[in-house]
């Protein structure tokens, strides 16, 4: 009887086994467990954020390894980013009055979403539309930047405010950024088209189509510009006030 009772207990064990590692399989491979009630969308935009995180995290880690250890003085940024008004410096204003903009969307895009949630397709449209235009400023504000400091002579390979380095982590970081906020614009203007033409109601085929009645394409258009003014914090701080 032990012997049987031995034979018996072996498959169990086995089955067990399997059914373990099949059930995990399953779970994360047909979104039953691990996303569950998380729209495939979302979790592929937190998957792309966070390997933009990275980018954005080595970016800023460099500039600073190469600021600390350069020898030659680095640029004073409330010198090379002042705005003359009336013959009058004024230091960082420009960037002061971008990064203002900038937050003032994330928090369009957050009451857009809570519109867009209630399938009020007007205001979200405005709210929208009003968190491109607003991204659209930004970008042509750093365009304006731009041009100032290449006119001053600013390059990739040196500048005349000092270490030359500055000039190349400038235009590669802010670069970057403004990439970020200029494929967002774009990306807001055709959600907001959609949404005011109802495609999210009627479940009109196309890019960027959802489940009939679900408006969670504005949420994860706005999990995307939220990162991209969070990462703006960042590049202030670092950048420009340090």
């Amino acid at each position: 009887m032990v012997q049987s009772h031995l034979t018996d207990s072996v498959p169990e064990t086995d089955h067990g086994s399997a059914t373990g590692l099949s059930s995990f399989t399953k779970d994360w491979s047909s979104d039953q467990q691990a996303f569950k009630q998380v729209p495939w969308g979302k979790a592929m935009m937190w998957v792309f954020l966070l390997s933009d995180t990275f980018i954005f995290g080595v970016f800023l880690v460099s500039y600073m390894t190469v600021r600390n250890s350069t020898k030659v003085p680095w640029p004073n940024t409330s010198q090379v980013f002042s705005l003359n008004v009336n013959g009058e410096p004024f230091p960082l204003l420009l960037i002061a009055i971008m990064t203002f903009i900038l937050i003032s969307s994330s928090g369009t895009m957050a009451i857009a979403v809570k519109y867009g949630y209630a399938k009020d397709r007007r205001t979200t449209t405005f709210l929208i539309l009003l968190t491109a235009l607003f991204g659209a400023s930004f970008v042509g504000m750093q365009v304006f930047e731009w041009t100032k400091l290449i006119h001053e002579g600013v390059r990739p390979w040196g500048n005349p405010f000092g270490a030359h380095q500055f000039g190349s982590t400038f235009f590669m970081i802010t670069g970057f950024h403004g990439f970020h906020v200029s494929i967002g614009v774009l990306f807001l203007l055709i959600v907001a088209r959609k949404v005011w033409r109802g495609d999210f109601d009627n479940e009109r085929r196309g890019f960027f189509t959802s489940r009939k009645g679900n408006y969670e394409i504005v949420e994860i258009m706005g999990l995307y510009w939220h990162f991209v003014d969070l990462v703006w914090v960042f590049i202030f701080a670092f950048f420009y006030l340090w």
